[in-house]
């Protein structure tokens, strides 16, 4: 029985032999009431290197698409008949069928590509879920508010307990969890000054053309420092990337070429009054009166049934 890597590998490769359809549909949460940065930060990064790519999409927002994921998490597309989720995957998909940012690349260049990739992952994609998980002030006040808007009470209780004990254990694992945010912000610009030295007197990192990696950073570049107002005790994360204006003008290069913004994202860090009349749950008929639980409620619940 093949290993699980070598299975997903099998599966894009006979999922890629497709002929192309019409039009991919790509699926993210939505961006005014629930998007979180993480997730905001790779739906930007598909949705640029589709771009890039000269891929037609359409971008359709679900309130539960984190579930219908085939791996759990955001975004995914549909081609077809098959659902290709995250930047990895999706990036080995397109290039299975002939689309490819990085084939002019040398095997040298393309190693460089996967490292800082690599780079990006291990430090940007952290310090979001920190800041988003971690940080008492943003999960209070940010996180569990736009996490759990668009299911009823006390789901929605459960559903964030349940996320943020999912993240504390990866944080863990990867010695993220007990950092201090000046830790985090430290890791943040290490990653920054490797990002701009990279970047040194080219327009993308590999040369005048953009690759996947440029899509993966302008992503996560974008979100955390468009993401407005973030809470007082994660401000120095943005105002740590403004540091660095190769990255800055690196991310404005990608929205005017490719992305055609001219103004903020509306995923932003904003605290909805009301949700979309398409999400799972409608506001106006809410028991929100009945007091919040705590994650203390949940494990007093599973710990002792």
């Amino acid at each position: 029985m093949p290993c699980p890597l070598l299975a997903d590998s099998i599966t894009l490769e006979l999922e890629a032999q497709e002929p192309w359809p019409q039009e991919i549909i790509l699926y993210q949460p939505y961006e005014v009431e629930q998007i979180l940065l993480p997730d905001n930060a790779n739906c930007l990064a598909v949705q640029a290197f589709l771009k890039m790519c000269g891929i037609d999409f359409q971008i359709e927002p679900r309130s539960n698409a984190e579930y219908m994921s085939p791996s759990g998490r955001v975004p995914f597309i549909k081609c077809g008949a098959f659902l290709i989720p995250e930047f990895d995957n999706i990036v080995s998909f397109i290039g299975n069928k002939g689309t490819s940012l990085s084939d002019h690349l040398t095997a040298n260049c393309k190693a460089d590509m996967r490292a800082y990739m690599s780079l990006v992952n291990n430090v940007f994609v952290n310090a979001e879920l920190y800041i988003c998980w971690v940080d008492e002030l943003t999960l209070n006040e940010v996180t569990k508010v736009r996490h759990g808007s668009v299911y009823p009470w006390p789901l929605n209780h459960f559903l964030n307990w349940q996320k943020r004990k999912e993240v504390i254990k990866k944080l863990n694992v990867l010695g993220w969890y007990n950092k201090t945010i000046e830790e985090v912000c430290e890791e943040v610009k290490n990653c920054c000054t490797a990002l701009s030295e990279r970047l040194e007197g080219s327009d993308y990192f590999s040369g005048d053309k953009p690759t996947e990696v440029d899509a993966l950073v302008y992503g996560h570049v974008y979100a955390l420092t468009s993401t407005n107002p973030l809470p007082s005790t994660v401000q120095e994360i943005a105002l740590t990337i403004q540091e660095f204006p190769k990255l800055l003008e690196h991310t404005s290069r990608i929205d005017r070429n490719y992305l055609n913004r001219t103004e903020c994202p509306v995923g932003d860090f904003e605290v909805s009054a009301s949700s979309s009349k398409k999400t799972l749950w409608n506001y106006s008929d809410s028991i929100e009166a009945l007091p919040p639980l705590s994650d203390d409620s949940f494990e007093i619940l599973f710990l002792n049934p």
